[in-house]
């Protein structure tokens, strides 16, 4: 499974981007898929969520400015990024995690985009 990140770019303070992550397989079933970013100097941190069943989850220094969705049928995950501020910068990938058959586990990782928000 590939998965290919996009949209990433340089962006003023306040202004919006959106990422997208086309998988190139279709698995047998996916849990969660999930953008995580990680700036430089720090650990990859989780930014949202979704799960299967369209359940979505935010950390709290992006709540109400992000939204995670999907297109199932475009296999494609999306973080729309709205209001951003400057410590929104950092590498963003994409994970997907989920089953290639009943028997195997798969736990898949984006290239990154890199986003960088000037003041």
């Amino acid at each position: 499974v590939q998965l290919q990140a996009s949209g990433g770019g340089l962006v003023q303070a306040g202004g919006s981007l959106r990422l997208s992550c086309a998988a190139s397989t279709v698995l047998f079933k996916v849990d969660t898929r999930a953008w995580y970013r990680q700036a430089p100097g720090e650990q990859r941190a989780l930014v949202a969520s979704i799960t299967s069943g369209g359940k979505t989850n935010y950390a709290d220094s992006v709540k109400g400015r992000f939204t995670i969705s999907r297109d199932i049928a475009k296999n494609t995950l999306y973080l729309q990024m709205n209001s951003l501020k400057r410590e929104d910068t950092a590498v963003y990938y994409c994970n997907q995690k989920g089953y290639s058959d009943p028997w195997t586990s798969r736990d898949d990782w984006g290239q990154g985009t890199q986003v960088t928000v000037s003041s």
